[in-house]
């Protein structure tokens, strides 16, 4: 989506806005003790308290439409985990994906957290994969193009020991949950899409402590590592500008360990 008018542009705001409140009540409630399965259902409830729609749930093929509100992936899993019922411990990292419909407009981002105390090499993983794809996202400006943005998230990840998966990318948002352009977290700069003042993007990346090799489980729906290995995963919704983005859902300062 290209926003046109200053219609447009608050009626995102407003949309965003409450995605990100609600974002926000998912990261209060990630803790130690507290399993992925309640933090779905706070989800769901905060969805018709605002009188939103979610909108991960029902997605996907018809013989295995997903289930649930949230995608909340833990450790191993790298995307589109399944809410589990099995309570956090110390050292998880956590990622906590949603997004909802409003008036016709589209959310989608998603922010990861270390629980209690991490080692030294998860902690270098997650403060990384936040600046690399913050880093990205800042660059979001009209006359850049997506492999310059993809450039910025690969070579970081790449300078700090880390992978990213090349299977699952950002992508344009608005009147639909995916839209074009498609954003690699790779590529070479000069390449791909050029940017376009107004255009709506999810700038996200899935970084992968050792190989970027992933696969998908038996539940149809959870991507894990193939080496066993943990990952983070942020998304940032902006929107396009002349000289610098506006960030419809800012989550950049939210702590990283809860």
């Amino acid at each position: 989506m290209i926003i046109s008018s200053t219609k447009q542009l608050a009626q995102y705001r407003e949309t965003a806005k409450i995605s990100t409140e609600i974002l926000w009540q998912l990261h209060e409630a990630t803790k130690v003790g507290v399993t992925p399965l309640s933090i779905d259902t706070l989800a769901d409830k905060l969805c018709r308290q605002y009188s939103v729609k979610p909108n991960f749930k029902g997605v996907g093929h018809k013989k295995n439409p997903y289930a649930f509100v949230t995608c909340i992936s833990v450790n191993d899993t790298v995307v589109h985990g399944i809410p589990q019922d099995i309570p956090l411990m110390e050292g998880d990292l956590v990622k906590v994906d949603f997004g909802l419909e409003y008036k016709g407009l589209h959310t989608d981002h998603c922010f990861t957290v270390g629980i209690g105390k991490l080692a030294d090499r998860d902690k270098k993983l997650l403060t990384t994969g936040r600046y690399a794809i913050l880093t990205a996202a800042q660059q979001a400006i009209t006359g850049k193009y997506t492999g310059d943005l993809g450039h910025i998230m690969e070579t970081t990840a790449h300078q700090e020991g880390f992978s990213v998966t090349e299977q699952y990318v950002g992508h344009g948002i608005g009147h639909s949950l995916h839209e074009e352009p498609q954003l690699p977290a790779w590529g070479e700069p000069g390449t791909g899409t050029l940017l376009q003042k107004g255009m709506v993007l999810c700038v996200e990346a899935q970084l992968l402590a050792g190989s970027n090799e992933v696969y998908l489980a038996s539940d149809g729906w959870s991507v894990k590592t193939s080496d066993g290995g943990k990952a983070v995963m942020f998304e940032f919704m902006v929107i396009v500008g002349d000289s610098k983005p506006e960030f419809l859902t800012p989550t950049a300062t939210w702590p990283l360990l809860v």
